[in-house]
């Protein structure tokens, strides 16, 4: 999907696979001890939906390179977040490994797509 073919955040590849990867996140979390429910639980599900919504925040700003940056900064500071509850959840022994590892590898995928846009924000920026 070309640049001329994104219309709105959701077009955006960065952000389908964010998207997709907080919904593996909440599926798994759901089998999470109950005592993690207001802590390892309720954080890992707001962090992982956080760089979805930070990145929708950030294609709404793109008229001014500062704020729109600012926002690209969140979201990768999200994804990072999210990236130490997996393994969190993996060393309290609430996520397999394996699959900690591939939710784990996609986020390093975002975080790759996200230093993209923050160092070639010309691409994106509109009015400029």
């Amino acid at each position: 999907m070309g640049k001329d073919s994104i219309r709105s955040h959701e077009d955006l590849e960065v952000y389908q696979m964010a998207f997709d990867a907080a919904m593996k996140i909440f599926e798994l979390s759901k089998k999470f001890p109950v005592e993690e429910r207001y802590s390892l639980t309720d954080q890992i599900r707001r962090s992982s939906r956080s760089v979805c919504a930070n990145l929708a925040e950030a294609w709404r700003k793109r008229r001014y390179k500062a704020a729109f940056l600012a926002k690209l900064n969140e979201c990768e500071a999200e994804a990072g977040e999210t990236q130490v509850w997996i393994k969190f959840a993996v060393k309290c022994n609430y996520l397999d490994v394996e699959l900690a590892r591939e939710i784990y590898v996609i986020y390093n995928r975002i975080i790759g797509c996200l230093v993209s846009m923050i160092n070639n924000p010309s691409v994106w920026i509109i009015g400029d």
